[in-house]
């Protein structure tokens, strides 16, 4: 069972990333994201059509795709996003993670959603394991350094004191990177989210500009580029 803090919250903390082969870089920096319930979202920040569709609503879009993946949400399951805010009209999400929870607290499902700097997006439904584990397959073309082939070992946690994103990749028999974001929520008063966005100002801003910066230097260190391919979303992503 999940013991949700107060929502909304902000989760300030940090994301590191620590690629091993066959250039090793790593990188660890201060950020700040939003654990939200998609029912009760706060205004002007979150809109519907950032995530998986273009529905009416942000759980409509939700329910559509794990319904479409053999999940129907009941109308008492609640649906809670980690995710990044809009910032004066832009938002960009790498990764937002959705928990589908039973009434009792459960966790039904849970999905993550991932978008390029391609402009494009992509959606898998997971059931973890008591500890937050799972296993999906890489679907999706996400960094121009890596083939779109292998697995995500993924452990995800949400309490009242930590929320922690954890993602390993491997491929051809290698652990090859993993990405990490951990921090701790805290009750999003005015006075929080304008501390969260001192510390980090202009944080969508910041994601983007940080993936390309590092994608040039390992463009420039020689890593070779692998061809994009055209994607087509899965079914429920629109």
């Amino acid at each position: 069972m999940v013991t949700l803090p107060q929502l909304p919250a902000v989760v300030v903390g940090h994301v590191s990333h620590s690629r091993r082969m066959p250039v090793r870089h790593r990188f660890r920096y201060r950020t700040y994201q939003w654990l939200v319930d998609v029912d009760d979202l706060p205004r002007r920040r979150f809109k519907a059509a950032d995530h998986l569709g273009s529905g009416p609503s942000m759980r409509e879009n939700i329910a559509t795709f794990t319904a479409a993946h053999g999940v129907p949400l009941r109308p008492d399951d609640r649906v809670v996003m980690l995710a990044n805010a809009r910032s004066f009209g832009y938002v960009f999400d790498p990764l937002s993670v959705f928990w589908c929870l039973t009434s009792a607290g459960d966790v039904r499902c849970v999905v993550l959603e991932i978008h390029n700097t391609y402009g494009e997006r992509h959606a898998q439904l997971a059931r973890p394991d008591a500890a937050g584990r799972f296993t999906l397959g890489k679907e999706f073309y996400v960094s121009p350094f890596f083939a779109v082939q292998g697995r995500y070992d993924v452990t995800l946690r949400v309490d009242a004191d930590r929320v922690t994103v954890a993602i390993e990749l491997s491929q051809y028999d290698h652990r090859v990177f993993t990405a990490a974001f951990t921090g701790r929520p805290r009750p999003a008063s005015r006075l929080a989210v304008f501390r969260a966005a001192l510390h980090t100002p202009f944080v969508t801003y910041q994601v983007w500009a940080l993936i390309r910066m590092h994608g040039v230097w390992l463009w420039l260190r020689r890593l070779p580029v692998i061809k994009r391919e055209h994607h087509a979303p899965p079914e429920g992503v629109r």
